[in-house]
Formats: structure tokens, sequence, C-alpha cells
């Protein structure tokens, strides 16, 4: 009875030690998507994705993982939550500046705390916010390419119209929304190309293959593109199992359909 309890002592606690593991990895998952119609003239772009850091910060290693590969950084939502110190949240923003210009979208968990102070810290640190508004680049040849984004869909302040309104008609659309739920909002004639979003965590911990959420990965819907992240932080209990934390590292070209 004591060996049985001592192995079993043992399977827990390495099996802590490895959810503890994939709670705080630092892992970049690269992707690089085909767009038949992504415009050509601007060779390929390549955007720095990270969702739900929550209490996290963001180690250097991610940091320097990235520099001078990204042209922009885009942050999913869920920047923060209640109880973590803004002096934090103002760190992090600073070490994703360092990549390059830094875009986000409000998830759930950024209206717990005093989000009038932390759409001050945005300001102060030169973040561009996108709630229901976006942002178009054009190519010296006049191409262009727009990044929309939307508020929190959870509670109903998202306006995928207002975005859509706030971009250029013609132009390759890419859409950040912390819920990937907003794919359900797409019309055919949005021309919404890809979505990113996180706030699932992948599931965070599947026990036996399962979660209530499924791992994070690309997926082609009827209407767009979807990329849900597992996310770089945890909420709750910071562990998981079968779904690592990541964040993303998408490159943008010109070429047949591939994802």
């Amino acid at each position: 009875m004591l060996v049985l309890f001592v192995v079993l002592f043992i399977i827990g606690g390495s099996l802590l030690i490895y959810m503890l593991r994939e709670a705080f990895l630092n892992d970049i998952t690269e992707h690089e998507l085909f767009f038949s119609d992504f415009p050509d003239t601007f060779g390929s772009v390549s955007l720095f994705f990270i969702s739900d850091i929550h209490r996290r910060t963001i180690s250097d290693k991610i940091i320097n993982g990235v520099k001078g590969k990204a042209d922009i950084v885009v942050i999913g939502g869920d920047l923060t939550e209640k109880g973590v110190p803004f002096e934090r949240v103002r760190e992090n923003l600073l070490k994703l500046k360092q990549i390059g210009p830094v875009y986000f979208v409000w998830g759930n968990n950024d209206y717990e705390v005093d989000y009038h102070q932390l759409d001050t810290i945005l300001l102060e640190t030169g973040i561009k916010v996108l709630d229901n508004t976006a942002v178009t680049f054009e190519s010296e040849q006049g191409e262009e390419l727009s990044l929309l984004g939307v508020d929190d869909v959870n509670q109903k302040r998202d306006r995928l119209d207002l975005a859509l309104l706030d971009a250029e008609a013609a132009s390759f659309k890419i859409l950040a929304s912390h819920y990937p739920s907003i794919t359900n909002k797409i019309q055919p004639g949005n021309d919404i190309r890809l979505v990113i979003s996180g706030h699932t965590h992948g599931g965070q911990i599947h026990i036996f293959g399962y979660s209530p959420q499924k791992r994070g990965g690309i997926k082609k819907l009827e209407n767009t593109i979807l990329l849900i992240s597992n996310g770089y932080g945890t909420t709750s209990l910071p562990l998981r199992l079968g779904a690592p934390a990541e964040t993303h590292l998408i490159k943008l070209r010109k070429g047949k359909d591939r994802f």
C-alpha cells in the first residue's frame, strides 16, 4: 500500500510539474499563410500575435525571438485581469513596442480592472486601440491592407459594421477579435480573409484528451480563415495540459490558397 502511495505521489508530482511547464512556455508558433488575393506589391507581411497574457510578464526570449521578423504586433485581448499591477501591464507593452507598432483589442478580463486607467496606459505607451475601428496600410503602388478590430463581444460592445466602415472597401482585410465567435457575424460580402483570436486558452487543461474548448489552431470556415490561439497566460490555476502556452508569428503572402 505504501509503495502504491509513493508511486501515485511521484506520478502526480511529475504531472503537476509538466502542467506548470506547459503553462509557462515561451513558444513562438510560426505560420505561413498564402492567399490568392493577397496584394502582391506588399511582398509579405508578418504579424506577431499574442493573446491572453493575463498575469504573465512577457519573457525577453519571446521579444528577442521576434525582433526584426514582424512588421506589426497585435494583442488579442485579456492583456490583464483583476489583481495585476498596472506597472506590469506597462512593462509588457513597452517590451512589445520593441518589436514594432502595437495594436490592441479589448478582452473580457480587461474590463475587470479600471479600464479607464488601462486606456490611459495604452495611450501613454503609444498603443493603437482597435475598438470597432480599423487601420489601413498602403503599398508604394497603392494596394491596401486593413487590420480591423472589434471591442469585447461578451459585453455586446462589438460593432463589426463600424470597423468595416473604417476600413478601405477594396483592401485585404484581417480582423482581430478576442472572441473567435465573431466569425458568426461575418457576411460573405465583408471579404474578411483572416480572423485572429484567443479567449479559449485552447481548453487549457485536457483530461484524457477532452476539454470544453478545442485546442488552438487554424481552420477554414465558409466565410473566412480563423486562427485561435492557446494564449500566453492562464486564468485561475496557472496550469496547462495538452494546450501549451503559445504566441504566433504569422507571415502572409500571395500564392495559391494554403493555410
